[in-house]
């Protein structure tokens, strides 16, 4: 096992319905895992004062909450089963004054709330960005160095840490979630979409390992990583596959128009050589 998960027991799931907390839950992500999450789990659908909810009020509770509120954070997350914490400025470009409101300082909110609250698990979205300082080749594993390629990715490493020590120092148990180029399965059939070819992940592969995230026991704090079944994964999913029963559907190869054709008649995870593509590389 690596060193970017911490084991405390056998790692079996948790059935039936919990109660969930979703920060950002009007993002893209949010809006989308609300609606697959709506018949699986009791929500509590948070997003900051402003924003309209309206289109999410039928997957669950809505409340607006700025993450600067700590008071008001916890006392949300009290009776919570798990938080998942969507909310984040995304923009890869975004400003220090920008990143550090909203993903320092609205993180270190987020989990000191579900302490307090005596919240049992937090789910951490993490990015691909965290890593992306790396060669675009490289292949990297969950417990691979952080490299970020810009201050956005700083920000995903400070939540990663902190919520390491949240799990090992404070008793909240936290899976931080690093999630790659997040689209549904036709935007890899664009024939600009390239740019994505390693780092791909089907909406609903990743609204799938968020479930197994939160039902997930057993596991004190990992780090998983988030790509559909590409033929070359930039992030390696062999511990999020054995840890978390991490199957993941689609594989852009076989959506992206220049590669399809290519890839059409060989079973799925064999490059065209016929010879099996392992996650992990040499």
């Amino acid at each position: 096992m690596s060193d970017a998960v911490t084991i405390q027991t056998p790692f079996p799931f948790t059935e039936g319905r919990l109660r969930v907390i979703l920060t950002g839950a009007a993002g893209r992500i949010g809006r989308g895992f609300a609606e697959f999450a709506a018949d699986r789990f009791e929500l509590v659908l948070l997003d900051r004062p402003g924003v309209d909810l309206s289109g999410i009020a039928a997957y669950g509770r809505t409340e607006h909450c700025d993450l600067a509120d700590l008071p008001r954070l916890t006392e949300l997350f009290r009776g919570a089963d798990c938080v998942l914490h969507l909310a984040a400025d995304s923009n890869t470009a975004a400003g220090w004054d920008s990143l550090l409101a909203a993903n320092i300082v609205g993180t270190y909110h987020t989990f000191a709330a579900a302490k307090e609250a005596r919240c049992p698990r937090l789910v951490f979205a993490s990015s691909v960005h965290a890593v992306s300082g790396y060669s675009p080749g490289r292949q990297i594993s969950a417990d691979t160095p952080v490299n970020p390629g810009n201050l956005y990715g700083v920000t995903k490493c400070f939540g990663e840490a902190l919520g390491r020590y949240m799990a090992e120092r404070e008793r909240l148990t936290v899976m931080a979630v690093r999630i790659g180029a997040f689209q549904k399965p036709d935007a890899a059939e664009a024939s600009d979409s390239d740019w994505m070819i390693g780092t791909f992940v089907a909406d609903e592969d990743l609204y799938r390992l968020l479930e197994r995230a939160i039902r997930v026991e057993g596991i004190t704090f990992g780090i998983f990583h988030a790509v559909s079944n590409n033929w070359f994964k930039r992030l390696d999913i062999t511990e999020t596959r054995e840890l978390l029963g991490y199957e993941p559907a689609f594989d852009f190869m076989r959506l992206s128009p220049t590669f399809k054709e290519l890839f059409a008649d060989l079973p799925h995870g064999h490059n065209p050589s016929g010879t099996r593509c392992a996650d992990r590389s040499d």
